[in-house]
């Protein structure tokens, strides 16, 4: 069998946008089977990274643009690559579909996101629903609605390679910022995923992992960890989302502390959600926390 990381059917290009929060880039994964040709995440609106895709295409058809979520740097070169190839743009929707009742109903009552590149302009050629099964050639692809770390956010899985997006990555535990993210549907995804066997993962950011189950069981008892550590931290008295990422994430660097305020808030309103703790209402994210 062919080794699934070093599959002769995957491309892996780069897209130049390092950060923090992207590691060394943006992963766009090029699937290709006889003459099927399919794009996992167009990345980022950046020219060079256009060029790039074009130059390994080589003059072959695209058969689709798959688009794991709309944030700016997996989805606004969608547009620019759809027009360059006549390729259909293909995810779950655009920004906020698929959002759960609780975050729908805090965002109406106030609660804002933290600023992650939202591509409000994002709009899909076609809509995929959660197990839709695309054949693409002989390629079979099909659509995991995963929501969490976004709520339009679709994993694909093909011949037993999951395509992760940001729901699961190896370099680094991925944000979950409400209402854009939802803590609750994060751990849901996750559990999904960890229920099928995978031969490996490939991810938005990061190197590809060849042990997937080994990964995604590590993310889970990161997230129920963290989980634990905000409810131990309000038994010594009431706190908001930035006192306590201060004390949980004392190891963080500065320039990821915003990213841990986000994500403490997710554990908050999610817990909250389960009558676990309490705050005024209504929540936002300086909403103080009590316990119990």
């Amino acid at each position: 069998m062919t080794d699934p990381v070093t599959d002769p059917r995957l491309t892996l290009l780069r897209a130049p946008n390092p950060s923090p929060m992207t590691g060394e880039g943006t992963n766009t994964w090029l699937l290709v089977e006889g003459e099927a040709v399919v794009l996992i995440d167009p990345g980022p609106a950046l020219d060079a990274h256009l060029r790039a895709i074009l130059t390994a295409l080589a003059g072959r058809p695209l058969a689709a643009i798959l688009v794991t979520h709309a944030h700016l740097d997996h989805s606004a070169l969608a547009p620019g690559l759809a027009a360059a190839t006549g390729a259909p743009v293909l995810a779950f929707g655009p920004a906020g579909a698929g959002q759960s009742a609780l975050m729908a109903r805090l965002e109406a009552e106030g609660l804002t996101g933290g600023g992650e590149g939202i591509d409000r302009a994002f709009r899909p050629d076609r809509c995929l629903t959660d197990g839709e099964v695309l054949q693409l050639g002989p390629l079979q692809i099909e659509a995991l609605h995963t929501p969490g770390h976004m709520s339009n956010h679709l994993c694909f899985a093909c011949d037993g390679l999951l395509f992760s997006g940001d729901l699961a990555m190896g370099w680094a535990s991925s944000l979950v910022s409400p209402p854009d993210g939802d803590m609750g549907a994060y751990m849901a995804s996750l559990r999904r995923l960890a229920a099928r066997r995978w031969r490996a993962m490939l991810p938005g950011h990061g190197a590809p992992v060849a042990d997937a189950a080994a990964r995604l069981a590590e993310l889970i008892t990161h997230r129920a960890a963290r989980e634990a550590a905000v409810l131990a931290a309000l038994t010594a008295g009431a706190a908001d989302a930035a006192t306590l990422a201060a004390a949980i994430y004392h190891d963080t660097p500065a320039a990821l502390l915003p990213a841990a305020r986000r994500n403490v808030l997710a554990h908050l309103l999610d817990l909250a959600d389960r009558n676990l703790i309490s705050a005024p209402l209504p929540l936002t994210a300086d909403s103080i926390f009590h316990h119990p």
